[in-house]
């Protein structure tokens, strides 16, 4: 087990985080028991929890029939770790950088719009944990609140800003300069949902949170939407599901843009921001990520939406193979989709991601504790990493390349019971 005495521990730049480890199996000893934990009391505190049936079913919701979500989780398990030994890993250094910015570990808050419908304080929590960890935040345009009061929340935590781009420049530019001057110093459009996809739980319930006026704050509390509103004659506070409606119609409005636009939205965040970094969330084709470096985007994430936009799609991993292979050389590519646990993280910065976003772990944190909900599980999915870098054999971020594992081709896959984890 981790020794908390372990001298190595004041000498090493970053937190001994396996030490969660420890402490979670020391609870029992002073009539405590870990988060999460199901032991008879814990079921009924955990049944007093804020999640609603809605929230269950948006997290846990997929496109079509969740192919590309077991896809997702299959192209893991086709790569495993080759675990190196006898290497000096007590002063191993899990710390890396993003955009500027140096964080604890190549792991991010990836966006997930309306958190109100898992906690009551929506995004503040998430963001608030963010800070206290270093990772680095990413705020969704579908978030239920103001962009200026998740700021405050994160404080001085390295924050970016996920753009759902309207079919209304001056809204566009409306949020962007919002998101900049609270903070949000990168930019990161999300090109795969200019609609949601087909998810069957959603549909079947009318599980829409904005039709029911619920999570609109962060664009009820825009200034220019706060004007479309007017021109419409639609009293948010009297009609809050026609506002709700407008706004995400606005945001998920289900016309899609083309590469034609993206040089206006770089040089319009450009201006906005004094040149910080843009970036492409979404790409799966090789194809796309050459034309991202060629019209200029910063980085490109590596994602499928987690499978929730197009059924029966590639892997994301997958994707990140032959993308890193084109143009990895050439953008700083990061990724998103499936990651579960510390060897997943491991496994996509081994094959050429340099950043690892992740999102329904912390919702069912958020979901289930609030704000000690959250931090659990990141400050778990930390230790996970932790302990995998010290019995693994790796001493730093930059060691974990690809001769870190023994691959099998893609058509070998686990026959995994469906899952909606």
């Amino acid at each position: 087990m981790s020794d908390p005495n372990n001298p190595n521990i004041e000498k090493r730049s970053t937190p001994q985080y396996a030490l969660y480890q420890r402490e979670n199996f020391w609870k029992t000893n002073t009539g405590e028991v870990p988060l999460f934990n199901t032991e008879p009391g814990k079921l009924e505190e955990l049944a007093k929890t804020k999640l609603t049936e809605g929230g269950w079913y948006y997290a846990s919701s997929n496109a079509g029939l969740s192919y590309t979500h077991l896809a997702n989780r299959e192209a893991f398990f086709r790569h495993r770790i080759i675990p190196r030994q006898l290497v000096d890993t007590n002063l191993r250094d899990t710390t890396t950088t993003i955009f500027g910015h140096k964080v604890s570990a190549p792991i991010g808050f990836a966006p997930i719009g309306i958190n109100v419908i898992y906690n009551p304080l929506g995004e503040l929590p998430v963001a608030k944990v963010a800070k206290e960890l270093n990772l680095p935040y990413a705020l969704s345009t579908a978030g239920s609140n103001p962009i200026e009061k998740v700021a405050e929340a994160n404080g001085q935590g390295p924050r970016f800003f996920q753009l759902y781009m309207p079919h209304d420049d001056e809204l566009t530019v409306s949020l962007l300069t919002r998101a900049f001057n609270s903070g949000f110093d990168v930019c990161i459009l999300t090109t795969d949902t200019w609609q949601l996809g087909w998810r069957h739980d959603d549909v079947a319930t009318g599980n829409y949170a904005f039709y029911h006026g619920m999570g609109a704050d962060l664009g009820l509390s825009d200034p220019v939407f706060q004007k479309r509103l007017k021109e419409a004659g639609i009293d948010p506070v009297k009609q809050p599901n026609e506002a709700g409606a407008m706004w995400i119609d606005n945001v998920w409005h289900g016309r899609a843009w083309s590469w034609e636009k993206i040089p206006w939205l770089i040089e319009t965040w450009k201006k906005i921001s004094g040149g910080r970094p843009f970036c492409l969330k979404g790409i799966q084709s090789v194809e796309d990520a050459k034309k991202a470096v060629e019209v200029g985007c910063d980085g490109i994430v590596v994602s499928n939406h987690a499978g929730r936009q197009v059924d029966g799609a590639i892997a994301s991993l997958d994707a990140l193979e032959n993308i890193v292979a084109a143009v990895g050389d050439k953008t700083y590519i990061m990724y998103d989709s499936g990651i579960r646990g510390g060897s997943d993280v491991l496994k996509a910065l081994a094959l050429g991601a340099k950043f690892v976003w992740v999102g329904r772990l912390w919702v069912w944190g958020l979901s289930i504790m609030g704000e000690a909900g959250v931090r659990h599980v990141m400050k778990s999915l930390l230790a996970d990493f932790d302990i995998l870098m010290n019995v693994g054999g790796f001493q730093n971020i930059e060691q974990i390349d690809r001769s870190a594992l023994e691959s099998y081709p893609k058509a070998y896959a686990m026959i995994a019971q469906r899952s909606k984890l």
